[in-house]
């Protein structure tokens, strides 16, 4: 007898579910139907028993939340060691629980591909048990619903556009302002007064917005950048800059150039060694032609 039988357990599966900026109304059909399926609820918070953004969206929306929801601890905090131990502290839990067969539910404000704790958790679990399947909802992400609140577009035509954290700083801020048409600059609360001091040197104040908990009940949509100066804003913000005077590069179209047209012989000759005696497509030269 085999001492040590395989584990032939099934694992649930993990589902991130994008439950959008903060508007019940923006989750998507098929994020409603996973949260109403029989799959386990799990929710991410800042602290044991605090109250979970994610959780008050699908709240808000009309639903009961389920008995056996189960919370995940992510501290807000920058200390490495803390971190790690929290991200498997958590991914230890979650894998208990898909241990059971049951699928897991985890809900994710905004979109769960971007800057979201969904992936780091999905990694982080999939170390520890490779064998999860991972299913990812998607949904709208903040900054496409504050542009639409803010009746901005994000990028026209050959536009560019780039979204970073404003942690990175005013230098490198400046810095992508004359790379990109669009900057969407997200979390800009502790650096908010630097960066409208860079937007009002470069001449951008009146070509950007700040949107503060987009689709919440408390949604702020601010044209009026200076009037912020020194005001206190949510953790939950972003600013969206356009730079119209941005100087642009030649457009390239198209890789390759149409290889010259090969004009059909007028008598038949033999077929060609590299064609192996293949006769070419009607309408087509035997010759190769590179598509534009």
């Amino acid at each position: 007898m085999n001492p040590h039988p395989a584990n032939t357990a099934r694992f649930g599966r993990l589902i991130g579910i994008s439950l959008g900026p903060g508007d019940p109304e923006l989750v998507t059909r098929r994020g409603w139907a996973a949260l109403q399926s029989d799959a386990r609820w799990a929710y991410p918070v800042k602290k044991a028993e605090e109250s979970s953004y994610a959780l008050d969206i699908v709240r808000r929306g009309g639903l009961s939340i389920p008995a056996d929801a189960v919370e995940l601890v992510f501290p807000m905090t920058r200390d490495a060691v803390a971190l790690a131990k929290a991200w498997a502290r958590a991914a230890t839990q979650v894998v208990a629980l898909l241990a059971e067969g049951r699928d897991l539910a985890f809900l994710v404000e905004g979109d769960a591909s971007t800057y979201s704790t969904f992936r780091h958790l999905a990694r982080t679990v999939r170390e520890l048990a490779p064998e999860v399947e991972v299913d990812t909802i998607p949904g709208v992400s903040s900054f496409a619903a504050a542009a639409a609140v803010a009746d901005l577009a994000l990028a026209e035509e050959d536009e560019t556009m780039a979204v970073i954290p404003a942690a990175y700083g005013t230098t490198v801020i400046d810095h992508l302002l004359d790379e990109f048409d669009t900057l969407v600059l997200m979390k800009v609360k502790p650096l908010l007064d630097e960066v409208l001091d860079l937007l009002e040197r470069r001449g951008l104040l009146a070509t950007s917005c700040f949107v503060e908990k987009v689709g919440a009940p408390a949604q702020r949509v601010v044209h009026d950048l200076a009037s912020l100066r020194g005001a206190q804003v949510n953790y939950l913000s972003l600013l969206l800059v356009q730079n119209p005077k941005r100087a642009r590069g030649e457009l390239r179209r198209g890789c390759r150039k149409r290889a010259a047209r090969v004009e059909p012989q007028a008598t038949a000759q033999a077929p060609s060694p590299d064609t192996g005696g293949a006769a070419a497509h009607p309408g087509e030269s035997p010759a190769a032609t590179a598509l534009s």
